[in-house]
């Protein structure tokens, strides 16, 4: 399996390879000489927005990946805000995670960047911590899942702005397969050593189904008054009142894009679902002549919309590769998916250099380490797509997507290619 495939599946090489490792150093890193303050991206949409993490246990669950424990998940819970209201910016990583990422950073097969070069404590997310909800009408509900190994820390610029539109995002950390989770009081549990083929990716994929699925649950308690957190803590005031779980999404990138597809085949909650550049098999019949293992909602395609965002990468051998339905020898998983789907569908590729962790913070952070890393090593991890205009790219697409399909609102974005978004490919 080429490099360019396994993170398609399994998401960044940065934080999979901590995934591998089973277990994480959390001292303090020693400081670089100058370190590096992270500049969050600017919010796009009308509103303030709002952040809370849960704590949450099912009870009624074994933990799949260590079953003499009930399952617990953290998700954070990012929102539109009180215009008026005023609260600490939430950093964009905790102290327990930042010593994680600064690890996988340091890599010297992914960016190779010295620990403790970024100054994690003052680089803060847009999002303000704990503020009341906006007042008006509920919002919708979006889920969003990170690539395999991923922990929803970094994917804050499109769930940040997504919130800031108008609608209250909820993201997840799959407890043993992320790389690390943080509870409450700085407890970090970290990702057990995964194993191979698709009965394994299955494992995973089932828990993350059952992930959301207990999610959608606790946010439904929580519209009838109740609090799920663990701890108790206070929820933000008007929280209940603003979750409309009659329009209910889901999006997440790689691994993340699959469990936004199977879950919707599971569960008819979900209105409408978005993957981004994730195949959607257990086995995933690449190299040519290998396993192939399809998820449900391929072989079973949707009645309800969803997307395919792709990016581009190469192969062992240089060769590009796009990964859209139209590339069956790269991702039979899309084709079949395409030809299956019965729902609204599109299929965009992000063109002009992107890779697959463009759907991710690296886009973001990267450009900020500057000669921390090296131009052959910021190719590799984020391509030469200009990262302004591939982020305004991926907020706007998702938007008008859930625009379209949770709000009826239609932006017309969909209606075919727009020069506004010239590295956005419509493939028929």
């Amino acid at each position: 399996m080429s490099s360019r495939h396994t993170r398609v599946v399994r998401g960044s090489a940065v934080v999979a390879g901590l995934a591998l490792a089973g277990g994480l150093a959390t001292t303090a890193p020693a400081l670089a000489a100058e370190q590096v303050k992270l500049t969050a991206p600017a919010l796009t949409g009308h509103y303030e927005v709002g952040t809370t993490d849960l704590h949450l246990i099912d009870g009624s669950r074994a933990d799949p990946w260590k079953p003499e424990r009930r399952r617990e998940l953290m998700a954070t819970v990012t929102y539109p805000a009180d215009r008026f209201a005023e609260g600490p910016r939430a950093p964009w990583l905790t102290p327990g995670m930042s010593a994680v990422i600064d690890q996988a950073l340091a890599d010297k097969n992914d960016l190779d960047v010295p620990v403790g070069s970024v100054d994690w404590p003052s680089s803060k997310r847009r999002a303000e911590i704990g503020v009341p909800v906006a007042s008006g009408a509920p919002k919708p509900v979006v889920l969003f899942s990170p690539g395999f190994g991923g922990p929803r820390e970094t994917y804050s610029a499109i769930v940040d702005d997504l919130a800031s539109r108008g609608y209250v995002v909820v993201s997840l950390s799959h407890t043993y397969e992320s790389a690390a989770v943080e509870f409450p009081g700085g407890r970090l549990e970290t990702a057990l050593p995964p194993g191979e083929g698709p009965e394994f990716m299955k494992k995973a994929l089932d828990a993350r189904v059952g992930d959301s699925r207990f999610v959608l649950d606790q946010l439904t308690k929580i519209t009838r008054g109740q609090n799920p957190d663990a701890e108790n803590r206070p929820l933000p005031r008007g929280l209940g009142w603003s979750l409309d779980l009659s329009k209910v999404g889901a999006y997440g990138h790689s691994y993340g894009g699959f469990t936004a597809g199977e879950t919707m085949v599971h569960d008819r909650r979900i209105d409408a679902g978005i993957n981004l550049d994730g195949a959607m098999a257990t086995a995933f019949g690449y190299p040519p002549g290998s396993a192939y293992v399809p998820g449900e909602v391929t072989k079973r395609g949707l009645d309800r919309p969803f997307l395919l965002m792709g990016a581009e990468g190469v192969d062992e051998n240089g060769k590009p590769l796009e990964h859209t339905h139209r590339q069956p020898g790269f991702d039979r998983s899309w084709a079949d998916f395409w030809a299956n789907q019965r729902g609204w569908k599109r299929d965009l590729l992000l063109r002009g250099g992107s890779t697959h962790m463009s759907y991710s913070d690296l886009q973001i952070v990267v450009p900020q380490l500057g000669a921390l890393v090296t131009p052959e090593k910021r190719k590799a991890s984020i391509g030469t797509i200009d990262p302004k205009r591939s982020l305004t790219a991926q907020r706007d697409y998702i938007g008008a997507f859930f625009d379209l399909h949770l709000k009826g609102r239609d932006r017309q974005l969909f209606d075919g290619e727009s020069p506004r978004y010239p590295n956005i490919d419509f493939i028929d």
